[in-house]
């Protein structure tokens, strides 16, 4: 297994965790909570598979996809206390996972032959639309609507990797480069409470 494949499961069971987590202070069942984590993780790239009319399904091709969404689950349902302490790691990783998942959601999309527009568009999708049916199963204001940077950031990234895609670029050193990008926007404008301008 290779480091990205293992980040990629990572990525995918932090994603779990925060889905599940997201409702253990709604009274939800074992059942409700891990209904959440697991359209939380698999959202994102489900809706990019879909629109980009690629079958079969991440999860359905990959059966250790399903196995990080549910590890994901069964650790937040066994240790919500401790997992709700490591919110800072949490973070990193879900940064981390935001991040990859924006990259290789572009990777696929060029893969199938769209336009590098529509490419940034679907790797967005792939690292936020998960988030955002979690937040609004959960009746909170999704993700997309907060002042809180993050699709921005995705998109960000995922315009860098085409760029230097298109200048032929080192893949591998392209990764780096344009995950770190989402990255770096993430914990600066945690940091320093940055947000885009409202529309007034």
């Amino acid at each position: 297994m290779d480091l990205q494949y293992g980040l990629e499961l990572v990525g995918t069971f932090v994603f779990a965790i925060s889905g599940a987590l997201a409702v253990r202070e709604r009274e939800h069942d074992i059942f409700g909570a891990g209904f959440t984590g697991f359209i939380t993780a698999i959202g994102g790239g489900t809706l990019r598979d879909i629109l980009l009319d690629s079958y079969p399904l991440v999860w359905i091709a990959d059966v250790n996809v399903l196995y990080a969404v549910f590890a994901g689950i069964m650790a937040a349902f066994l240790f919500p206390k401790f997992l709700s302490k490591l919110r800072k790691t949490l973070f990193l990783f879900d940064t981390l996972g935001i991040g990859l998942f924006t990259i290789l959601g572009v990777e696929k999309a060029l893969s199938l032959g769209v336009r590098p527009e529509i490419a940034a568009i679907m790797g967005m999708f792939s690292a936020v639309m998960g988030g955002v049916i979690r937040d609004t199963l959960t009746n909170e204001i999704p993700i997309l609507f907060r002042k809180e940077v993050y699709a921005s950031a995705c998109l960000a990234g995922a315009v860098l990797y085409l760029v230097l895609n298109y200048f032929e670029v080192d893949r591998d050193f392209n990764l780096l480069i344009s995950i770190s990008l989402v990255i770096i926007i993430r914990f600066l404008a945690m940091k320093y409470k940055l947000s885009l301008p409202r529309l007034d």
